[in-house]
């Protein structure tokens, strides 16, 4: 059961520093094992992750703010720099258009695909930052920030900017999560 209890743990945390516990190693491993172990139709292999550290972090905050000119505001842009870093989720049309030519028959779902690929990328990594003691939240500022994004990363006109990942040591906890009657978002017919 331990992967419900990452998934219990894994909350949305917007109060972040850079003082991280876990290295700066034990991060990538983490990024570079769950990009590895998140399936994805096809096996078309579309996600792309790059990992923001240092400058190249707080670069991208401060161009999200310039990008916006002014319309978010600051303080919110500046706790997100305050992170250790920031993770950026992509995946690759190219791959997409390519596995998608090669399915004529199913070809309206990879981009679909693509995206629950991404969105199993996403959780699996914020459980596992997690568990390394690291909070986290998702932010979605593309398709606006995408120009910005692609000069401060280098990455190809074809990698389409999925979601932003700021995360840092956790200096204030999260509010508890409300609970909620489950019965009415799950339906069981029939039994074992």
């Amino acid at each position: 059961m331990k992967i419900l209890e990452s998934l219990e743990n894994r909350r949305t945390v917007y109060a972040i520093n850079n003082n991280v516990k876990a290295t700066e190693d034990e991060i990538i491993k983490v990024v570079k094992k769950a990009t590895e172990l998140v399936p994805d139709a096809f096996n078309m292999h579309s996600a792309r992750v790059v990992l923001l550290l240092g400058e190249k972090h707080e670069e991208l905050w401060d161009g999200i703010y310039d990008v916006f000119g002014g319309k978010v505001p600051r303080e919110k842009m500046d706790s997100f720099k305050a992170g250790a870093g920031t993770i950026l989720y992509f995946y690759d049309e190219d791959v997409v258009n390519k596995m998608a030519e090669e399915n004529k028959a199913y070809a309206q779902n990879f981009p679909v695909w693509a995206n629950q690929a991404n969105g199993m990328l996403q959780i699996s990594i914020w459980s596992a930052l997690r568990e390394l003691g690291i909070g986290a939240s998702l932010q979605h500022y593309n398709p606006v920030i995408d120009e910005m994004v692609r000069k401060l990363t280098g990455t190809p006109d074809s990698y389409k900017l999925i979601a932003q990942m700021p995360f840092g040591g956790i200096t204030e906890a999260p509010l508890p999560k409300e609970s909620e009657d489950i019965e009415k978002r799950v339906k069981i017919i029939g039994s074992l």
